[in-house]
């Protein structure tokens, strides 16, 4: 898949597009699966909106949104992936807990899969790369975690992360922290909770944390 002969695994042909992937005709893992199904279960809950509408879950879904908007931005792209600050323990932790409930991964798995965007940016091993079509760069790569896998190799690329038990924790049982998740927004609030809560984790543009990144709240910001 990649160019054997140079150093850092890329291509020597360039920008090349590729023909599409065959998306449905390939073998499925049940990793796939698994986000499909969620993902899926997610948008179906959208079509009951109208059904079950309360202001009060509305401005509950907007705290959450920030949260765990403020969670990726913050935790997973500034502080895990791209070191711009360093955070005492008692903040990183909680911020990349907060981040889980975005539904975009364990922090391991974010954060090697963007170090790798931007170690192989536009290559052969570029996880999602624009050269393999649009669908396929925004979307569909999620649901390919074979042939990711193929391109990257192993995750590692985050072995410090790796080494603290908090994070192993979070990879083993991220499932359990989101079906608990749920289970405690519908048991509270019923669909109208559930509904905010789970499309909490839309994306928002990733340089808010720049802005976030002063020296308070006890962490330190690290010049490149």
């Amino acid at each position: 898949m990649c160019d054997p002969t140079r150093d850092d695994g890329s291509s020597q042909s360039g920008l090349v597009r590729k023909e599409n992937r065959a998306y449905f005709q390939r073998e499925w893992n049940s990793f796939d699966v698994m986000r499909t199904l969620t993902v899926t279960i997610v948008h179906l809950l959208c079509l009951l909106a109208p059904f079950n509408y309360k202001w009060e879950a509305l401005r509950f879904g907007l705290v959450l949104f920030a949260v765990v908007q403020l969670g990726i931005t913050f935790s997973y792209h500034r502080n895990l992936s791209h070191r711009s600050f360093k955070l005492p323990k008692w903040l990183e932790y909680p911020f990349a807990y907060s981040a889980v409930f975005a539904l975009q991964g364990d922090p391991m798995d974010w954060v090697s899969i963007h170090s790798f965007h931007h170690q192989f940016t536009d290559t052969d091993r570029d996880p999602h790369s624009p050269t393999e079509g649009l669908w396929f760069s925004h979307v569909l790569w999620i649901f390919d975690t074979r042939y990711i896998k193929s391109k990257c190799g192993r995750r590692n690329n985050v072995m410090d992360l790796k080494q603290q038990w908090f994070y192993r924790f979070l990879r083993k049982t991220i499932g359990f922290h989101v079906l608990m998740f749920w289970t405690v927004l519908y048991l509270y609030g019923g669909l109208p909770y559930l509904r905010r809560g789970r499309r909490s984790g839309d994306r928002v543009p990733c340089d808010m944390a720049r802005k976030l990144g002063r020296p308070s709240l006890g962490f330190k910001v690290v010049e490149d």
